[in-house]
């Protein structure tokens, strides 16, 4: 039997033990550009570690669908990973606690058009995991040269369902 975990909405409070949520909600922290633009300032905790630093990487990810089995989560244990869309879709964010090294009650959100998030250093994570395409995300993460990458396969995978 898969068990079922249910999306909720992808919210800055609901997210906080995991990581930072980007979005222009609100009013903006600076008006800039003679009053023509709103800037919502310095919205997430980002975490290079000793010897690393800030990279901003494409990615092009294939089309996913609800339900959607997970069978994988990852971390990032040397620093924090952000993804930005770059096209004006939902999209699926998969975390989970961790629990003396592996990872436990797994939590699903649907990011809004124009939701982007961080995830914190050494917090699992799904595969980034667009529900429309393009796929297309910018990801600032760290470059460097430690190993920066724990990947965790379940024997039984979950059912992630809305």
């Amino acid at each position: 039997m898969t068990n079922v975990i249910k999306t909720e909405p992808l919210t800055a409070a609901a997210f906080a033990p995991f990581g930072d949520v980007l979005e222009a909600e609100g009013a903006p922290d600076k008006i800039i550009n003679q009053g023509f633009c709103g800037r919502f300032h310095d919205r997430a905790q980002l975490d290079f570690g000793p010897g690393g630093r800030a990279g901003i990487s494409i990615f092009k990810a294939e089309q996913r669908s609800l339900p959607y089995t997970l069978d994988l989560v990852e971390r990032h244990p040397e620093g924090s990973q952000a993804f930005i869309p770059m096209s004006q879709h939902e999209w699926l964010v998969v975390v989970a606690e961790d629990d003396r090294g592996a990872p436990a009650r797994i939590r699903a959100f649907i990011a809004a058009p124009g939701q982007a998030i961080n995830f914190h250093r050494g917090t699992w994570h799904g595969v980034l995991t667009p529900l429309h395409a393009p796929g297309l995300f910018a990801v600032v993460d760290r470059i460097g040269d430690t190993k920066n990458l724990q990947e965790y396969q379940f024997r039984s995978p979950y059912q992630i369902k809305r």
